[in-house]
């Protein structure tokens, strides 16, 4: 973002353009001259100062010297002389450069031209003096550079000029205007070329400004590359689409990452911001996280240290994070999260929940040591988890509810066996049509979007179909009892009766609410789905450390306890409590087709 310093002085050459004093009026049909503009008085302003005006606020808003020189070749409309052909040449150690040229013929100067800095050369001489060079004539041109005047006249032109670009009081580049007839440059004309010179040294350094922050996010950007090969039959599929606002990475990242102990850290972020502040940024943090992870550091203190290192480097931004430390050998996932949105399970049988995983502040807030609590699930054969960035969700004008009833859909439908396909799915929907494999367009006004998805890999292709749900709800877990709800009924969602789902989540918050209200202990419950859709089998596991076992009572009719185990034995089909070598789990069973007619 250009700072109000570079705005002011843009506004003043606008203003210097108009103020020119009159170079004599040629004649045109009426019918080509621009429509006349306000005048500062009131009046309304001459057809040359409407195009000088014009071309100025054109210059100021140019982002490349392309079309700074496009722009700049309305003055001749303006002016009275025959503007036809213009260079920058960069100002190197050693060397003069062609970076831009407008309206040279074939064989003119182009981007492969150089000329070292010892020619005696116009645009040398520039570049060596800062002062500019006017040549009115070929026999001037000859008689001032003997060495080199032949290389333009040849070109038929009969005029040149050679200003210099300048930035914090430094020759950067030369602007040669070259003119098909001989002209003198008189006040009027010098005040002219000066001034577009100084717009075009605004446009070269933006320009400049803009190459380098296109290079460094072409680096980011394929430092992060693709995911690589399966881990221990764990298979990953990575995507990253930029907002498109001309740079090639933003404040989006992931990474996979190889640890010490033979499994694999899986991370997903989003610094806030698009522009290359958030891009390195993003960069800083991707190596810090990388590092802690190597060092061995658990999924908590890895968040808790990016967070105080992102506090330490820049105390304006914050990021959102979510890490995952994945055993291939059991599918076991530690998970921590930072103000990231919540995973998303995709089932073998293509139902998908949100996995509400607990967390904490994003980082850069100053987050302590235990403010990322680690959550454990088991991620089963021919499961997979998607992280992602809230740009994969909100794009297109959605909010959180309806971007993921979109991604829900998509992700059902998409076949698990092609991770690549269904990468491509997720993000064909959001973003359009893929232009090349594994590859999609910038997305336009929205945010970056990351996106990871993780499977794994089954090893019996005849297994009994299968849903599995694993959560702990801790005592302190306020929204703990209202999500594993959600949960439950998500993963029932096509159960063919809809009174046993009520039953299903009645019994499990009664069990879940005993071990919360009549313990100290958290609460871990499991929930198993088994066999095909019409005869599948329902067991529903709460496992608690409490010594104490529950006994059937019979309670009164004002009574605000004692009922759990009285509607386990009138509602499920079986139930029982089992001893732990720590604890106890209490079970009960439903029939999908129990009860059908």
């Amino acid at each position: 973002m250009r700072g109000d310093g570079h705005k002011a002085a843009e506004r003043r050459q606008i203003e210097a353009l108009n103020q020119l004093p009159p170079t004599p009026e040629v004649s045109a049909p009426e019918d080509h001259l621009p429509g006349p503009a306000p005048a500062a008085g009131g009046g309304p302003r001459s057809p040359r100062e409407a195009t000088l005006l014009d071309a100025g606020h054109a210059l100021s808003e140019a982002t490349s010297l392309e079309e700074a020189l496009r722009v700049a070749a309305r003055l001749r409309d303006g002016a009275d002389f025959a503007l036809n052909g213009q260079v920058v040449f960069g100002v190197g150690n050693d060397f003069l450069n062609a970076v831009a040229q407008a309206d040279f013929r074939p064989g003119g100067p182009d981007k492969s031209f150089r000329m070292p800095l010892t020619t005696g050369y116009p645009a040398v001489e520039v570049a060596r003096t800062g002062r500019s060079v006017y040549l009115s004539s070929p026999e001037e041109y000859r008689d001032r550079f003997p060495a080199t005047w032949q290389l333009s006249a040849r070109k038929g032109r009969r005029a040149w000029a050679f200003l210099p670009l300048t930035a914090a009081g430094r020759v950067t580049a030369v602007w040669l205007a070259a003119f098909d007839s001989p002209t003198e440059f008189g006040s009027p004309e010098r005040a002219l070329l000066d001034t577009t010179a100084a717009l075009l040294s605004q446009v070269f350094e933006r320009s400049r400004a803009n190459t380098a922050e296109l290079a460094l996010s072409r680096g980011l950007r394929s430092s992060m590359g693709a995911a690589g090969e399966a881990r221990g039959g764990l298979a990953v599929a990575t995507r990253y689409v930029p907002t498109g606002g001309g740079l090639m990475v933003g404040g989006d990242w992931y990474d996979v990452i190889d640890l010490p102990s033979g499994r694999v850290g899986l991370v997903i972020g989003d610094v806030q911001g698009h522009d290359v502040h958030a891009a390195g940024l993003m960069s800083q943090l991707r190596t810090a996280v990388h590092a802690y992870a190597a060092e061995g550091h658990g999924p908590d203190a890895i968040l808790s240290r990016t967070s105080r290192f992102l506090a330490a480097v820049d105390e304006e931004r914050f990021a959102t994070c979510i890490y995952v430390e994945a055993d291939p050998a059991t599918g076991t996932l530690h998970v921590a999260r930072a103000g990231h949105p919540h995973p998303v399970l995709r089932l073998p049988d293509g139902t998908c929940l949100i996995r509400h995983i607990r967390g904490g502040l994003p980082l850069g807030l100053m987050a302590g040591e235990n403010d990322y609590p680690v959550d454990v699930m088991e991620l089963a054969e021919g499961e997979i988890l998607m992280l992602c960035t809230d740009g994969l969700i909100e794009t297109g004008g959605h909010d959180m509810f309806t971007g993921w009833v979109r991604l829900r859909d998509a992700m059902t439908d998409a076949p698990a066996a092609d991770l690549e396909g269904m990468a491509d799915r997720l993000m064909g929907v959001v973003t359009g049509p893929a232009r090349e494999p594994h590859e999609q367009a910038p997305t336009r006004g929205g945010d970056d979007i990351a996106l990871l998805l993780l499977r794994r890999d089954a090893d019996d292709s005849t297994a009994v179909p299968e849903r599995r749900l694993v959560l702990t709800i801790r005592q302190d877990q306020g929204e703990g009892l209202s999500e594993a709800r959600e949960e439950l009924r998500a993963l029932l969602h096509d159960w063919t009766r809809e009174d046993q789902i009520d039953t299903a989540v009645l019994l499990t918050s009664e069990l879940l609410g005993n071990v919360l209200v009549h313990t100290d202990q958290s609460a871990a419950l499991s929930v198993r789905v088994l066999g095909e859709r019409g005869r599948r089998a329902l067991r529903i596991e709460v496992t608690d450390r409490g010594d104490e076992l529950p006994h059937q009572r019979a309670p009164g009719e004002l009574a605000s306890s004692g009922r759990g185990l009285v509607l386990l034995d009138l509602l499920s089909n079986a139930w029982g409590v089992r001893p732990e070598p720590e604890g106890k789990t209490v079970w009960f069973e439903l029939g999908e087709q129990d009860g059908q007619d």
